[in-house]
């Protein structure tokens, strides 16, 4: 990423969070370096990136059952494309904006747990931010895969 573009990426994602996106709460900052930096940090060798990636494909981004509903959604709307295309890829439009959005809120809901265990006790167990940094790994992998 050349510089030019590292700082456009700092300035129109500065202070987005995942609750932000999510429409739930007030956007927290993003660390001194900006969001590049945060990008950056989290690229490994090749090798390590797709062993984790493999690993982490497991780490489940949705409830079975919200993930059985958006399956299900998605073969209805498939199924319509053929008798009302344009219908069918409004819908898909709008399945896919609906599913990020409650990806964005459900690691937004994840995010006030751990700062709600901090705000009471200010200790989180390592464990629980292990495993959330972990689902944040995986669905971030999944995204430069994509």
């Amino acid at each position: 990423m050349n510089e030019e573009v590292r700082n456009e990426v700092d300035r129109k994602y500065a202070g987005l969070t995942t609750a932000a996106l999510a429409d739930v709460g007030e956007p927290a900052a993003v660390p001194a370096g900006g969001a590049s930096t945060l990008v950056e940090r989290s690229v490994a060798p090749a090798g390590v990136a797709a062993a984790a990636a493999a690993d982490d494909q497991a780490t489940p981004l949705f409830s079975l059952e919200e993930a059985k509903e958006f399956r299900n959604r998605w073969d209805t709307i498939q199924g319509g494309f053929v008798d009302e295309p344009r219908r069918a890829v409004e819908q898909a439009d709008s399945l896919v904006a609906g599913t990020m959005k409650r990806l964005a809120e459900v690691f937004a809901e994840e995010r006030a747990k751990l700062e709600g265990q901090l705000d009471r006790d200010q200790s989180v167990p390592t464990e629980n931010l292990r495993l959330a940094l972990r689902r944040y790994r995986s669905f971030f992998g999944r995204l430069l895969s994509v």
